[in-house]
């Protein structure tokens, strides 16, 4: 664990990622979701979105903005793609899953997510194309063998068509070419954005007496982050359970680690730190465990009047963090 901090709080001994992707989500059946929505995200930062049904295009970053109003023409693009070219072929799709699997009613849904990443250090890049059919990963694709890859028996069929259609020089020309370029050019203008550090605030949660207490870090960036629990200021690893990095709605992030307390005497609380440590940031935030400061019960849920970018932000969480549709 040391040697992982090590390499996270010092940038050039680790590789640094970035990475442009889009998240769609198309269905069918279902009168009060759109027919098609998308989110376009740089470093995980969402940039702008789209819901075809609505006729919304919006952009959520002032360098997004500049972006487009240097190429004029992209904004067309992307309307173009958006409103018409994608939702046709989605639409297409779902109708023809539904036939195959005979499925004549209720909602149904087809996810993607595509796009690129590249390494700071080697200058690799890799793409990505991956579909998932009503919550369960479905098809991807292999941009070594440029061919379909079925990920459940039922998309043995769409692989086949697929594989027949695919047009190896315009696919292999988006990963290696046309992906990669976007990516450099969003990244030059928005690096002082992206690169910047924020600290998280850190609490103390417990939901009962006899409930784990979660140490829970929210409001920090970037995501390149790590917390642990230590005992006398040793890393401990027993009883103690990581929770994933999950985004906010100010495009910050949040996290936390779980520590079981119920073989824990209360004169021995306070021997129990929780650490959280952010990458370029040297000094860790250290909160000690005291059990005469009781602490803090779960905050409630989120209301249904959540703006639309939360909502659009959990759209994005359907693909977890392995980028996986269960």
């Amino acid at each position: 664990m040391k040697l992982f901090v090590l390499l996270l709080l010092c940038p050039g001994l680790f590789a640094v990622k970035h990475s442009l992707k889009y998240f769609i989500t198309a269905s069918s059946g279902h009168p009060n979701i759109s027919e098609f929505q998308g989110v376009g995200l740089v470093d995980g930062v969402e940039a702008g979105h789209c819901d075809s049904s609505n006729r919304i295009l919006e952009l959520r970053q002032d360098w997004a903005k500049k972006i487009l109003e240097k190429d004029p023409r992209q904004l067309h693009h992307y309307s173009y793609v958006c409103f018409e070219n994608l939702p046709d072929f989605f639409r297409g799709e779902i109708s023809r899953l539904k036939q195959e699997f005979d499925q004549s009613g209720g909602v149904h849904i087809l996810q993607r997510i595509d796009g690129c990443e590249w390494d700071d250090n080697t200058g690799e890049v890799t793409g990505l194309e991956r579909y998932g059919y009503n919550g369960e990963d479905f098809i991807e694709l292999d941009l070594k063998t440029l061919t379909w890859i079925a990920l459940k028996p039922e998309a043995a069929a769409t692989k086949l068509r697929w594989d027949a259609e695919i047009n190896i020089n315009t696919t292999v020309d988006f990963f290696t070419k046309v992906c990669p370029l976007w990516l450099s050019t969003v990244w030059d203008i928005a690096r002082g954005s992206l690169q910047r550090t924020v600290l998280p605030s850190v609490s103390l949660l417990q939901k009962s007496p006899s409930s784990p207490i979660s140490c829970h870090a929210t409001g920090f960036y970037p995501d390149r982050a790590v917390m642990f629990w230590r005992k006398d200021g040793e890393e401990i690893h027993e009883g103690v359970d990581h929770g994933e990095i999950l985004p906010n709605a100010d495009e910050t992030f949040q996290m936390s680690i779980d520590l079981s307390v119920s073989s824990v005497k209360p004169e021995d609380w306070s021997r129990y730190e929780c650490v959280f440590q952010l990458s370029g940031v040297e000094d860790s935030i250290v909160t000690r465990l005291n059990e005469t400061k009781s602490p803090l019960t779960w905050p409630s849920p989120p209301s249904s009047s959540s703006s639309s970018s939360s909502s659009l932000l959990w759209l994005v969480l359907m693909f977890n963090k392995k980028e996986r549709f269960r």
